[in-house]
């Protein structure tokens, strides 16, 4: 009977710091359109590092057309400007926009490479083979709005004013939430009707607005599309915030799966074959189906819903996942980013399982039935934006099987923190507790 462990030792390739690391994922690849790359937690440094040479070998090998990052629609859209004409900002300018906590998911160095990087790869290419770099969440009601208005003004300015009259229900809440709340209870009306009718009327009159041919015409009008689809799904998000029987983590999933086909289906009407890399949180890309957000909360997630939508063999989940070292993140919600000492893992979990395999760091592939040793649940490890290791077995870990969430994992034992622009006097490297593992 083969072990978990014997599995794990047997079928891992250790990580050699090379770019042949990445070799059997490529092969793993194959002829896929979508490869989703997950991390365990928001703020460590080995997942960006690793997830930026991953895509550039995907785009430079396999053909891929565009990154889809966790981030809001906008905020990612002045990047892909910047990767596709640099001579509006500066490479720090175009991060410009990322002003929402947490600002140092983007906000920082490795990104900020990646993002160079992209722009070397496009500076020398048509607009046509170009890699873009797009955001896949729905946070940014009011920027949407205005983004959708602004669009309208150039090219219909008619239609731009019954923009600003439709989205006017948007305009004396400075923060969604309180739109959310307002409009949940009836304390203020609801834009749910004026929004969906904006959508509807710039699809509807698309093809009058690309009167002048060319891609860049096309890219704007499909940016503004999706700025509209924004504004509908975020409005109901931030309403259903108040409403006890409406999943907002469905809501806000779906929104992002919806976003990764509409962007897929662009590019093939451009003439490309839709080829995206995703980068999000293993919580949002590994299946849920795999993990006790669908056993047991009925949760769905962007990894299942694509798997469904495209096909598994179309699609490649990759996860990432570390044992101890240390992360970027807050210990409350719009708190300050701190170095964080991440604990090492607990007993019955997979990272657990992985560091006692020895190898350190290796990647392991699971869609072959060498794998079934590693069906059986085991805990999974989870850090978010927020980090609380006093409550750490109920804040950051859940049931999974690791085979059913992922086609692969790659695994590090230690790991360290991204590095943000905007560092405070309180992002110090934390010291281990001298009374570590014995006190609390």
């Amino acid at each position: 009977m083969v072990t978990p462990l014997n599995c794990v030792r047997r079928f891992a390739t250790r990580l050699e710091e090379r770019p042949s690391d990445y070799d059997a994922l490529l092969e793993q690849t194959g002829d896929r359109d979508i490869v989703l790359l997950g991390e365990a937690s928001h703020g460590t440094a080995e997942f960006y590092l690793m997830r930026g040479e991953i895509t550039q070998r995907l785009i430079e090998e396999k053909g891929f057309e565009a990154v889809l990052v966790e981030a809001d629609w906008p905020d990612a859209l002045r990047l892909n400007r910047y990767i596709r004409d640099a001579s509006q900002d500066s490479l720090m300018e175009a991060f410009d926009d990322f002003q929402r906590f947490p600002r140092w998911m983007w906000r920082n160095n490795d990104v900020r490479d990646f993002i160079a990087d992209l722009y070397e790869h496009n500076v020398a290419r048509p607009s046509a083979a170009q890699v873009g770099f797009y955001g896949l969440d729905l946070y940014s009601l009011h920027r949407s709005a205005e983004a959708v208005i602004g669009y309208l003004s150039r090219v219909d300015p008619e239609q731009a004013e019954l923009a600003r009259q439709g989205y006017a229900c948007l305009d004396h809440h400075g923060d969604p939430f309180h739109y959310g709340r307002d409009a949940a209870f009836g304390l203020s009306k609801s834009c749910e009707e004026a929004s969906i009718r904006l959508l509807c009327d710039l699809l509807a009159k698309a093809e009058g607005y690309l009167a002048h041919d060319g891609r860049p015409a096309s890219d704007e009008q499909f940016f503004a599309e999706q700025n509209a689809r924004v504004v509908v799904n975020a409005e109901a998000y931030y309403r259903a915030m108040f409403r006890t029987r409406v999943d907002t983590w469905n809501l806000r999933d779906e929104h992002m799966a919806d976003t990764l086909a509409e962007l897929h289906y662009y590019l093939r009407s451009q003439g490309g074959r839709g080829r995206i890399v995703v980068w999000a949180h293993n919580s949002h890309l590994g299946d849920a189906r795999g993990t006790e957000m669908g056993w047991v909360h009925h949760q769905h997630n962007v990894g299942q819903l694509v798997r469904q939508r495209f096909g598994p063999q179309r699609v490649l989940l990759v996860g990432f996942t570390t044992h101890t070292g240390y992360v970027s993140a807050a210990r409350d919600w719009d708190a300050p980013v701190e170095h964080r000492w991440v604990r090492p893992s607990c007993e019955d979990s997979y990272e657990r399982l992985f560091h006692a395999s020895g190898l350190d760091r290796f990647y392991l592939p699971l869609e072959a039935t060498h794998a079934d040793p590693l069906r059986a649940r085991l805990l999974e490890r989870a850090i978010g934006v927020i980090y609380r290791p006093d409550t750490e077995r109920v804040s950051h870990y859940f049931q999974a099987s690791l085979p059913t969430q992922f086609d692969a994992i790659f695994h590090l034992d230690e790991t360290t923190a991204v590095e943000p622009f905007d560092r405070h006097e309180i992002w110090q490297r934390e010291d281990v507790p001298e009374t570590y593992p014995f006190g609390i």
